[in-house]
């Protein structure tokens, strides 16, 4: 399992490193701000399983909103930068760190890039379509996916007998969502900045 989980990572990464994200700071030095933030915040939402002992350990992504704010190029390595420091600040193994990288940010991100993909081709745009289908339903699809195929390939959540794993992943889709859907609507409406993946151009029809 830590192989595959390695191999995934180590793909994803050198995939985005070879679009050389770092060149998006020249047109986008905006993009400062919700990097450190989630540098910053994330690891310790995602160490919190280890940090406290409760019978049921909610996992938090956030992956889907890193990703509607600093694409996929860049979300890639932040988001194993993340893994490593929730290992760095908290109890978790390296494996346990990896696992979190890859289905709690990586996974989902890359689901999140296929569908922002599918609904830029097939729906028109409009700032609706934008914050609930890539910021709300966009964001429980991704991480409800994500978390089923984590469970396939074996990192069950912790806890959690097999049978009620889908429905624990299902249910925690929708609470991270919302505060992915709230989020993107709050930063369209007054930090359209901090959002990579939106544009006021197509979005709002501004020349």
């Amino acid at each position: 399992m830590m192989l595959l989980e390695a191999a995934l990572a180590a793909l994803a990464l050198a995939v985005a490193l070879s679009l050389r994200p770092w060149r998006l700071f020249a047109g986008h030095p905006a993009l400062v701000t919700p990097l450190a933030a989630t540098l910053v915040l994330l690891p310790w939402l995602w160490a919190l399983p280890a940090l406290h002992r409760m019978p049921l350990q909610l996992q938090w992504s956030g992956a889907v909103l890193v990703l509607l704010m600093l694409g996929w190029p860049l979300a890639v390595p932040v988001l194993l930068a993340v893994g490593a420091l929730a290992w760095a600040i908290s109890p978790l193994t390296p494996q346990a760190a990896l696992a979190a990288a890859v289905w709690q940010g990586v996974v989902p991100a890359t689901f999140a890039l296929a569908l922002g993909a599918a609904l830029r081709r097939w729906l028109p745009p409009h700032p609706f379509i934008y914050v609930l289908g890539r910021g709300f339903l966009g964001a429980v699809v991704c991480l409800f996916a994500s978390g089923l195929l984590a469970q396939y390939f074996g990192a069950p959540l912790p806890g959690v007998p097999a049978g009620l794993g889908s429905i624990a992943h299902w249910l925690m889709a929708w609470s991270d969502a919302f505060v992915t859907g709230m989020l993107t609507a709050i930063f369209v409406a007054f930090k359209p900045q901090w959002l990579l993946t939106w544009s006021d151009e197509r979005y709002l029809r501004k020349p």
